[in-house]
């Protein structure tokens, strides 16, 4: 049977963790506004380069480039996908949809290989049936664009060599609050198509426009891939530390939710049982005046 030493440490131990779960809530709303923040300012500036990008795909026809899109079939082809993570847990289904997610998408493009980004994926699928390409680390505070930099370079210098064919990017949008969903967003080779139909999805629509480039049109499409590389995959980080804020700050809610109704049942048990305590010992004391007043 429990006593009340055992209710008493019981109930020591959830307020301790009662108190970690409210700090880490603060923290994490802390964090998420900040980086809600530094997500509006930096949207108008990538999304001005990725109109850019259709606006070059939508005028005359290009030479061949290997960032272009080909109706070709490439033997022996692979496809690297980019896995945006988090460096710690604490955030409910936030990494596990993420898994999810990358599993369906390897499952459908040709020999699958996984850029990590976050200690969390990384042990993750260090033990699953996919190939772990490279593994970068997550970004405890709102991450810089020249993180965002190096991951670009890297991506882009593999993909030129010919590493891989395609490149994909999984990460955790947030269209509200309540709102997280994993979102899967191709990076490489570009395609009009693809483009126009993320405007649809982001509730934009942009027309067909010609336009003169200098020195040449060519060479304005291989200056501004790399920055849409870099200003894509640096969206999806930000886009994924605001998530993973908002999914442990509502994780660590319900947490200390839990843990205050733990401890008011443990309270009322507590109370009932030290009652049950007094009463046993006043019950004593009176019996035992009273053997003792029949005892003289």
């Amino acid at each position: 049977m429990e006593t009340l030493r055992d209710v008493r440490l019981r109930m020591k131990a959830i307020g301790q963790t009662l108190q970690i779960t409210k700090a880490m809530n603060l923290i994490s709303t802390a964090k998420l506004r900040k980086g809600r923040r530094v997500l509006h300012d930096t949207e108008p500036y990538f999304s001005r380069i990725q109109k850019t990008m259709f606006d070059i795909l939508s005028g005359t026809k290009m030479d061949r480039s290997k960032f272009l899109y080909s109706r070709e079939k490439v033997s022996s082809s692979r496809a690297a996908i980019i896995v945006i993570t988090s460096d710690k847990g604490l955030a409910g289904g936030y990494n596990t949809r993420i898994f999810h997610k990358v599993d369906r998408l390897c499952a459908m493009v040709d020999n699958p290989v996984l850029i990590l980004i976050g200690d969390i994926g990384y042990k993750h699928f260090i033990n699953s049936q996919w190939v772990v390409m490279e593994n970068f680390s997550s970004y405890t505070n709102v991450p810089e664009i020249e993180e965002a930099k190096g991951i670009a370079d890297y991506v882009i210098a593999q993909y030129l060599w010919g590493v891989f064919h395609e490149v994909h990017v999984v990460y955790t949008h947030m269209y509200s609050s309540a709102k997280l969903v994993p979102t899967t967003r191709q990076l490489l080779p570009l395609n009009k198509e693809k483009l126009q139909e993320e405007f649809k999805m982001l509730g934009k629509k942009r027309a067909e426009h010609h336009f003169e480039y200098w020195p040449s049109k060519e060479e304005v499409f291989d200056t501004l891939v790399p920055m849409y590389v870099k200003g894509v995959i640096y969206g999806s980080l930000v886009e994924a530390h605001v998530s993973e804020q908002c999914a442990r700050m509502y994780a660590m809610d319900e947490a200390s939710k839990n843990a205050e109704k733990m401890l008011a049942a443990l309270r009322i048990k507590y109370n009932r049982a030290r009652q049950a305590g007094i009463t046993q010992e006043m019950t004593e004391i009176a019996s035992g005046a009273e053997a003792l007043s029949e005892g003289r």
